[in-house]
């Protein structure tokens, strides 16, 4: 790997205020990343435009992985021996690190298995306490038949699919704000949507499809009106924004450690203190308990009610040091970056044949590009761009409802993170530009 001393953070190396990373900076940074140094497809640079899936991890986070297993691997919150003492101090302060990261307390950072995970802990928490489970504490979290769950027309599933099933197990109705044919969500009938019925308000704040930013302080606004609970999907904003979850006023947040550089198999819930407090746990057993007899048992307070079980103590490190790492190296800056790649990737609608599903303007939006090529399966857009060594996405993303919206079955998606260059932005541009020559297809 190439080694270098210049590290994200210095001052030095710090954008201008107005400035995205610099080209120094944007150096160093791949250099801490390992897997983009290698070959694909006969020798070929690799070109990952994937990152909306799955980010590369920097070699510091799985340095911090392995340093964990090698030196305090161990259970936590139990034993008294030193390799204990160390893993559990190691497993909170990669809480701190996420915290403040995304702008919460401590407390209000739960760990989970990912992002899906973290979405169906809230929704079945509704559950029980609809089933009575909770006491009056929960009170808030009870749901009526007629009560209503709304959502968008462009979330993914993770974000969806639970929703559906709470209104199954309740008899609450499932309702969706609208895409308009921008891309972007049709407010037009959100206080027709958002109703005194609203009890739960769902949505992304960055399409995985689109890159459209949704406007969430507008959407908070409208669920505050009706006292309805705010569930966002941050999965693509945090790693790609700055993020600050108080500021934002939602109750409920939910991300992946995967798509922010961190390891996979370990994700956050945020909640609001008091809602933590009042919310009735879902997956129980070991951990999160304080009192347990033959006939009854009592739960530990937030965040640990809602952590049973043994905990996958170095991805959650491994996901502490990934928002160290983009917090030391600015997440204003990381915005911009992403703004700049997102307006050179939005060049390829000028290719005779390829339509962009989305926004056509770098306004309020990330560098999440979906496209379709006349003539050509998203499939075969795919291969031939795998063939030049460049990684995209092919498929509905899963996110079935919107592609339908846009009358497209899948669609082929390029999307860039903080390593990605401009260059390889244009070699994916001249790439997709020979893609219906190659089909026959002009």
């Amino acid at each position: 790997m190439t080694t270098t001393t210049v590290r994200p953070g210095d001052p030095a190396l710090q954008p201008a205020e107005t400035g995205s990373l610099s080209t120094t900076e944007l150096a160093a940074v791949r250099a801490d990343f390992p897997l983009l140094e290698r070959t694909v497809r006969g020798g070929q640079p690799l070109v990952y435009l994937d990152s909306a899936a799955t980010s590369q991890k920097p070699q510091v986070v799985l340095d911090t992985e392995v340093d964990f297993y090698e030196q305090r691997n161990a259970a936590v919150h139990r034993g008294a021996h030193q390799l204990a003492e160390e893993a559990t101090e190691a497993f909170e302060q990669a809480r701190a690190a996420v915290a403040e990261f995304v702008g919460a307390d401590e407390g209000e950072i739960v760990w989970q298995p990912g992002a899906t995970a973290a979405i169906n802990v809230v929704a079945y928490a509704f559950s029980n306490a609809t089933l009575g489970r909770g006491g009056e504490a929960a009170a808030r979290f009870r749901l009526a038949p007629g009560d209503e769950i709304v959502v968008t027309e462009a979330e993914h599933h993770a974000n969806l699919v639970p929703w559906q099933e709470l209104a199954a197990r309740t008899g609450a109705v499932l309702r969706w704000i609208p895409v308009a044919d921008d891309g972007r969500l049709d407010l037009s009938t959100l206080d027709e949507v958002v109703t005194e019925r609203t009890k739960v308000l769902a949505f992304g704040h960055v399409s995985n499809v689109t890159g459209a930013i949704a406007p969430v302080a507008t959407l908070v606004a409208a669920a505050k009106r009706v006292g309805a609970l705010t569930v966002l999907d941050a999965c693509q904003s945090v790693p790609n924004m700055p993020v600050d979850l108080h500021a934002l006023d939602v109750d409920f947040a939910a991300f992946s450690g995967h798509k922010m550089l961190g390891p996979t198999g370990v994700g956050a819930l945020y909640g609001r203190r008091e809602l933590l407090e009042a919310m009735p746990p879902t997956v129980t057993g070991g951990s999160m308990v304080e009192v347990v007899t033959m006939e009854s048992t009592t739960y530990a307070p937030p965040p640990q009610r809602f952590e049973a079980g043994t905990q996958m103590v170095a991805q959650t490190v491994g996901m502490g040091c990934a928002a160290q790492y983009l917090g030391e190296l600015g997440m204003a800056g990381v915005a911009r970056h992403e703004t700049e790649l997102a307006a050179e990737m939005l060049k390829i609608a000028d290719i005779p044949g390829v339509r962009v599903i989305g926004p056509l303007d770098t306004a309020d939006r990330l560098a999440v590009v979906s496209f379709v090529v006349d003539g050509v399966h998203a499939h075969d857009v795919g291969q031939v761009l795998d063939d030049k060594g460049i990684a995209v996405r092919v498929g509905h993303h899963c996110a079935q409802p919107l592609h339908r919206r846009f009358g497209v079955a899948a669609t082929a998606r390029a999307s860039a993170s903080v390593y990605t260059t401009v260059e390889e932005v244009v070699a994916f541009r001249e790439a997709l530009a020979g893609v219906r020559a190659f089909f026959g297809a002009e």
